[in-house]
């Protein structure tokens, strides 16, 4: 009783003298005080519940903004996400190391698709020492390991709890994007839905509507598995709702990428719903994508300069606009960007320019006959648009076929675990998570956006739960491919 009595005194002493201090330092306009309870909350969720640590940031990612984007010194990362991020790989690196909590389960190592993670992780590390410019390279190693490490290694032993973790990840990231989706289209509407406005809206949760779009796309397939699996009337009727308000921030994201990798999804599970022969679905990814890398320079020189910018908010002119790659100024810029990377590629085969490095280099590679009204020498513009070439003239050859054969194996090896898995939850949530990442990898060709926790907390989230699934989960099925 006496000890009751006087824990209970400490505290309110304790409260007395935090209002008291508050009081005094927002007197003289300091305010960060007022985040200690949060912070003390959020330590004590570090310490003894990191699984509601996961869960808050991955309700956080859409929500998060970035501090470069608000003028704010040119401090370039995302916030809250990124620095708990960070805190979390210290952390789970320390109990890894030192109290041996993880990696006790060596069929994780196993795993074809973590193995290449690994060897890609390596290699980053590698071509960094290497880098036109080390600093900016370490800091994408870093950064890509502080999404690698919480979101695979540590998602790997959440997602082992079973279907209610699987469904609380998604849940919570749907939420948070639906939220996001709303605020935008409010925005969007105040400014009539015009196509100009739809670039910015999204704004500061997105950089711009291409990301939005993608994530928006990646979103949609997650989506209706959730409707498909839910029982519960009330959380079906929500998710129906967010269905529709997910599709029409599609629609007025004005993003055609995002727009063809829906359609690109609907055509994967068609093939998959049809049973058409692996070997044909595969024949028919690799076989253009072949000619298009064999014929690239060719087919580049093809192209006329023309520097009209896309302006119709029309949906079947802009889809056209899609293929009509001479008289579109955002088609003629991400060739120009294409066309710097392989140039990059060839002065650097072998290690790259450094990850990390493409928006800072690619400048001097520029050729005046591909220049568009919206191009830059300033590194401000983006990066190499594409997943693909990116890794190429950042990474060298050995970089972009590492990053082909993890976004192969992926493929392959979700195909063939649909085919031959009898479990039908298992199933189903296979086949989302091949079309999920179908859209994010086939929109991947135009854009890339894997170094923004936007995209890599839901791709490498998805990843790590199939790695999950074919481990623990599901061995017996696992043993049978």
């Amino acid at each position: 009783m006496i000890s009751q009595f006087l824990s209970k005194r400490l505290f309110y002493l304790l409260m007395l003298i935090f209002i008291f201090l508050n009081s005094i330092l927002i007197y003289f306009d300091f305010y960060y005080l007022l985040a200690l309870p949060l912070v003390i909350i959020i330590g004590f969720l570090y310490i003894f519940h990191l699984d509601i640590i996961f869960l808050i940031i991955v309700f956080c990612t859409p929500l998060s903004f970035n501090f470069e984007n608000l003028d704010i010194g040119g401090i370039g990362f995302y916030f809250p996400t990124e620095p708990l991020l960070l805190v979390f790989s210290g952390l789970f690196i320390f109990n890894s190391i030192y109290q041996k909590k993880y990696f006790k389960n060596f069929l994780f190592y196993k795993n074809p698709i973590v193995l290449v993670i690994i060897i890609q992780l390596i290699w980053i590390l590698t071509s960094s020492i290497t880098s036109e410019l080390p600093s900016v390279s370490l800091k994408f190693l870093i950064s890509r390991s502080w999404f690698i490490i919480p979101i695979i290694f540590y998602g790997f032993h959440f997602f082992k709890k079973g279907k209610k973790a699987i469904y609380q990840f998604f849940l919570t990231f749907l939420a948070s994007m639906l939220i996001v989706t709303i605020y935008t289209l409010i925005n969007h509407m105040i400014n009539e839905f015009s196509e100009e406005s739809g670039h910015w809206v999204m704004w500061p949760f997105f950089k711009d509507h291409t990301s939005y779009g993608a994530i928006l796309a990646l979103c949609i397939p997650i989506n209706i598995w959730l409707i498909y699996i839910s029982e519960n009337k009330l959380l079906k009727n929500l998710l129906y709702f967010g269905l529709i308000v997910f599709f029409v921030g599609l629609y007025f994201s004005y993003t055609r990428a995002a727009w063809l990798s829906i359609l690109i999804a609907a055509t994967v599970f068609l093939l998959y719903y049809l049973k058409i022969k692996f070997k044909w679905i595969i024949s028919l990814i690799i076989i253009p994508l072949i000619f298009v890398l064999i014929n690239f320079t060719e087919i580049s020189y093809l192209i006329q300069k023309n520097d009209a910018e896309h302006t119709t908010e029309n949906f079947s002119e802009r889809i056209e606009s899609m293929s009509n790659i001479s008289s579109d100024a955002s088609n003629l810029e991400r060739l120009n960007r294409w066309n710097c990377a392989l140039e990059l590629f060839y002065k650097r085969p072998f290690f790259g320019w450094g990850p990390g490095t493409y928006s800072f280099v690619y400048a001097p590679f520029q050729r005046s006959k591909n220049l568009t009204i919206i191009s830059t020498n300033f590194g401000d513009g983006g990066n190499a648009h594409s997943e693909y070439l990116g890794p190429l003239a950042e990474q060298g050859f050995i970089g972009f076929l590492i990053n082909s054969v993890l976004i192969a194996i992926l493929f392959i090896s979700t195909g063939l675990y649909y085919i031959k898995c009898d479990h039908s939850y298992y199933k189903n949530l296979t086949l989302m998570i091949i079309l999920s990442l179908t859209t994010y990898f086939s929109h991947g060709v135009l854009n890339n956006y894997l170094d923004t926790d936007k995209a890599a907390i839901p791709v490498w989230g998805l990843i790590s739960i199939f790695i999950t699934i074919t481990t623990i989960l599901n061995r017996n099925t696992n043993k049978t491919t």
